[in-house]
């Protein structure tokens, strides 16, 4: 009966979705949102001397990026659903400081994935590629609007996102970078046992667990939809620019790109071995495992 229901909402969901499509694309075809379209095309102006391209550097950061995270939402599923832990780990300078290896698992992907993002932000600004994800004016929002009707409308936008990002692409990135990494990075900080107990009137637990797991469906939903429309709107020049490092259709940003997921397909099941992570843990404190 519950699989019959789930079958009636799905199917009521894509009638919905349908209806929305062609609702948008009548209001698309009048002459005022014609007009609308012509005037903010999605594209918001960048900086006359903005270079186009994608640094190397934003190449193996946006690797490592998606290699870490893949590991974070791992091991933060395990940490948030594990009933027994299959081995701890304790500080040898902290004596009640102690964690399962799951957790120090998660703690350790987390630093480097800061780690990651602190390089990564630095090189933006130094490098002047900021620009490209930090929206510079206010047209911004127009465009922003204008690309989504397309969107919503299944005539996607076809800017090329060599030189520019289209507007929602540019908001999506700025808000993955400077708002949701730091919020899950403070939330996951204040959850651990590192938090100074000091600072927790100005920043309760409670409030912390409702927004660390929230933050993370949001990286979740981000990367599912950022790498269909990857796929599906130029796949083969996409993975260039972004593995590759060329403006060009060939198939070495495919490949660089298939074996990144093969690395991460065995990161998400290494992550998920306390014999594993006992090995990076053991230098770092004393190591008990646990019998099932």
């Amino acid at each position: 009966m519950r699989g019959l229901s789930l079958l009636l909402l799905a199917a009521a969901l894509v009638v919905v979705a349908w209806c929305v499509v062609f609702a948008v694309r009548a209001a698309l075809s009048t002459d005022p949102l014609q007009a609308f379209l012509a005037a903010y095309p999605g594209e918001a102006p960048l900086p006359a001397d903005t270079a186009e391209g994608i640094p190397a550097f934003v190449s193996w950061t946006h690797f490592l990026n998606a290699f870490f995270l893949v590991l974070i939402i791992r091991s933060g599923l395990r940490v948030k659903y594990e009933k027994r832990a299959g081995g701890l780990w304790s500080s040898r300078r902290v004596k009640k400081r102690r964690m399962s290896l799951a957790l120090w698992g998660h703690i350790g992907v987390d630093l480097l994935w800061l780690a990651n993002g602190a390089v990564f932000v630095v090189l933006l600004f130094w490098s002047g590629h900021w620009v490209r994800i930090v929206p510079t004016t206010w047209e911004i929002v127009p465009h922003a609007v204008s690309a989504g009707l397309q969107y919503l409308s299944l005539d996607w936008p076809t800017h090329h996102s060599w030189a520019n990002y289209n507007a929602l692409q540019q908001l999506s990135y700025f808000a993955i970078v400077f708002l949701a990494a730091p919020i899950a990075a403070l939330t996951g900080w204040r959850l651990s046992s590192f938090w100074p107990t000091t600072l927790n009137r100005f920043f309760s637990g409670n409030l912390a667990l409702r927004l660390h797991f929230p933050t993370m469906l949001f990286f979740v939903g981000f990367v599912v939809v950022h790498v269909f429309l990857v796929l599906t709107t130029g796949a083969l020049r996409n993975l260039n620019a972004m593995y590759a490092g060329r403006d060009e259709v060939s198939w070495l940003g495919f490949w660089l790109f298939a074996g990144s997921v093969v690395l991460m397909v065995f990161g998400w099941f290494a992550i998920r071995r306390d014999d594993w992570i006992a090995v990076f843990a053991k230098p770092f404190g004393d190591i008990r495992m646990m019998k099932r």
